[in-house]
């Protein structure tokens, strides 16, 4: 059975969302990605994401969609989230496209996490 392409934990009312895929290019990881990401807001209500992208090297402009939408999902619920462990060189896809000016980064969980004012010990 091949892992799971998110993995998902609760910390007090922060949902943490950590991407174990490597690549974020093939449609079919696209899609499976988007449908439980959407089900945090839309089913489960959850209005505190972190997204953890420690482990992602490659991003398709699709990928991006998903997280636009994500953020207009969040918002019509009052909720946020932010994004950590973004590498340099994805982290200039976001500054090329202005999507730095939409989302809020953290270099790590822990960091993330203190963002929506909870502190891991």
């Amino acid at each position: 059975m091949s892992r799971p392409l998110l993995l998902i934990e609760d910390y007090a009312g922060v949902t943490v969302v950590t991407i174990t895929s490597t690549s974020i290019l093939d449609t079919t990881v696209i899609d499976h990605i988007a449908k439980e990401l959407y089900a945090l807001p839309d089913r489960q209500y959850k209005q505190r994401l972190v997204l953890d992208f420690s482990n992602v090297q490659f991003l398709s402009s699709q990928a991006l969609g998903i997280l636009i939408t994500l953020d207009k999902k969040m918002k019509a619920i009052r909720g946020s989230f932010v994004m950590c462990g973004m590498r340099k060189e994805l982290m200039k896809v976001f500054s090329l496209t202005k999507l730095d000016k939409l989302f809020r980064f953290y270099r790590d969980d822990t960091s993330a996490l203190a963002s929506f004012n909870v502190i891991l010990k």
